[in-house]
């Protein structure tokens, strides 16, 4: 069985993290999101990326293609060999640009699915505000003003073109993100026409 996944994107804050969670309460999706993968490895004793990893994260810019997608691709491995019943996955906050897709296709193809991308749409000023306010209790060193400037320029420069690629295919569920999270969660999960299903 090869992985089905729903690719999340949206801007720093619009709540991939938070609607992948409530995703997986109500369906059989295991979640991964590439930037917990990556935070994970950079606090691995022993790892040959970490250091890298920290630079990468700390100046806003997008990890090598390469350490990304093996992480991912070991995440879903070790997941489906646990239990064969779960084989659809939640990539969150990936692909984030040409060359993030270009070594999706590269390394995944023909050993992944791709049925669709779930995008979370919300303004750039409800974005900061949010990790702004999550970064008071986070711990995480990309949640402030500076840091989060540079993401958002990333995400327009760098990520709203790939979702621009996935639509002219018409893959692309989009979802109102600057509503409450409640709201988003009923519109994403609700069951009649649910945006999840296949």
């Amino acid at each position: 069985m090869k992985p089905q996944v729903v690719f999340v994107l949206g801007g720093p804050g619009a709540g991939k993290g938070t609607q992948c969670s409530k995703i997986v309460e109500s369906y059989n999706y295991t979640h991964l999101s590439a930037g917990d993968l990556l935070r994970a490895e950079r606090a691995r004793e022993g790892s040959e990326f970490g250091q890298l990893i920290g630079n990468y994260i700390k100046e806003g810019k997008i990890v090598p293609v390469e350490i990304t997608i093996n992480l991912l691709k070991k995440a879903m491995e070790e997941t489906m060999q646990k239990d064969e019943k779960k084989f659809r996955f939640l990539i969150d906050g990936f692909p984030r640009n040409e060359d993030n897709l270009q070594g999706w296709n590269n390394v995944m193809d023909g050993k992944a699915d791709v049925k669709f991308v779930l995008f979370f749409d919300c303004g750039n000023e409800v974005c900061i505000d949010r990790c702004l306010e999550r970064g008071k209790n986070s711990g995480r060193t990309d949640d402030n003003r500076e840091s989060l400037e540079k993401r958002i320029q990333t995400y327009l420069q760098s990520t709203q073109p790939i979702i621009k690629l996935y639509e002219k295919h018409g893959k692309v569920r989009t979802v109102d993100a600057s509503r409450s999270v409640d709201k988003v969660s009923k519109y994403v999960t609700k069951d009649d026409g649910d945006i999840l299903g296949f």
